[in-house]
């Protein structure tokens, strides 16, 4: 008996073998598009483009289930469109700087496609990804932004950890941090890869989810207490990490679109 299959679109668990790529999105096809979820324009909230403006293209569906997700609402739906219209609504937007993020956008065999696109119209590419699937055919000119997962997020064991032969100082490393076990586990990690060494920034960042049943016009969500023992904690250890809070949290309360 064959082993259970999991689409990396929808997530769903397939008792009969169906290839990883489904054919509802077709490599070899670029005109079949991409599922999207959004395209908008918004400053950077995280990582070492952080507070810049940036053109966010968020690509429908993921094959994990993070205990924290804040994009819960990219896993299913979308608007199939051609890349020519992906282009085209980024083309409107007064920046040269995209973030391509999901979901997890690898799960979608043309957006390697879609960023082949964007490097040949000069724009400055990031790419955010769970980590769980292989990064080796994302162009080296591409700052990868990845995570690592852990042990709180319920997803760890989905870590590939082989992709880390593919990047390079160009790239980042991100571990979203719920415990002192998570900081622990993630402490370890850095020393055991010498991810520091590795990539040009591993970010620690507190796990901080806005409560939606409080959000109103103008209503500024309280930074977590994590937040401030996560800082002493990297203090404390002297880690070569840099802590990070997500900025468009704070100042947009994680709306959509922003």
């Amino acid at each position: 008996m064959t082993d259970p299959v999991t689409d990396p679109i929808t997530a769903t668990v397939n008792t009969t073998p169906t290839p990883l790529r489904s054919q509802a999105i077709p490599v070899t096809d670029p005109e079949a598009g991409l599922r999207m979820t959004e395209i908008f324009y918004s400053l950077q909230g995280e990582a070492l483009t952080a507070g810049l403006p940036t053109i966010f293209v968020r690509l429908t569906g993921c094959p994990l289930r993070c205990v924290y997700c804040d994009t819960t609402y990219s896993f299913t739906g979308g608007e199939r469109l051609s890349l020519d219209t992906i282009l085209a609504d980024i083309g409107q937007y007064p920046c040269k700087r995209v973030c391509i993020t999901g979901g997890e956008p690898l799960a979608q065999p043309n957006a390697i496609e879609l960023i082949k696109r964007l490097l040949a119209e000069n724009y400055e590419l990031s790419l955010e990804t769970a980590g769980a699937l292989s990064v080796q055919n994302v162009p080296t000119a591409v700052s990868k932004v990845m995570d690592l997962k852990t042990p709180s997020s319920g997803e760890s064991d989905k870590n590939l950890w082989s992709n880390l032969d593919y990047l390079t100082p160009h790239d980042q490393l991100k571990f979203v941090i719920m415990n002192r076990e998570d900081y622990e586990w993630s402490k370890a990690k850095v020393a055991e890869y010498n991810l520091d060494k590795k990539v040009s920034a591993v970010w620690f960042s507190p796990m901080f989810n806005v409560d939606e049943s409080q959000v109103a016009e103008g209503y500024v969500p309280p930074v977590p207490n994590l937040a401030r023992e996560l800082a002493e904690w990297i203090i404390s250890d002297a880690l070569p990490v840099r802590f990070q809070l997500q900025l468009h949290k704070i100042i947009w309360a994680d709306a959509k679109g922003k």
